[in-house]
């Protein structure tokens, strides 16, 4: 793996930059498997999940938890695959 000083963007206009790290959050029930799932749909297309950088946060009821975690990906296809494997998983309601 790449150290993450020697990472620089393919294009300074473009929104975001490539390769880089970046943060995906999933919500789901906070009785599921929400908490495991999010680092392992994100390491099943290739990518690492920063240590220590998960966050969970539960709704003001408690049904529902965010969990959120950091991870270096290498282009935009699959920042959006990781979003799509996110939102088909059952364990998952809704993604950022």
């Amino acid at each position: 793996m790449r150290d993450l000083d020697d990472i620089t963007p393919q294009s300074p206009e473009q929104g975001f930059q490539f390769p880089g790290v970046f943060e995906i959050t999933a919500m789901g029930r906070a009785d599921g498997p929400i908490a495991e799932r999010v680092p392992a749909i994100i390491a099943q297309h290739g990518m690492s999940v920063i240590e220590g950088s998960l966050r969970k946060r539960p709704s003001r009821e408690g049904n529902y938890v965010s969990v959120t975690v950091s991870f270096t990906c290498p282009d935009r296809e699959h920042y959006d695959a990781a979003h799509e494997s996110l939102r088909a998983d059952p364990s998952v309601k809704w993604t950022l």
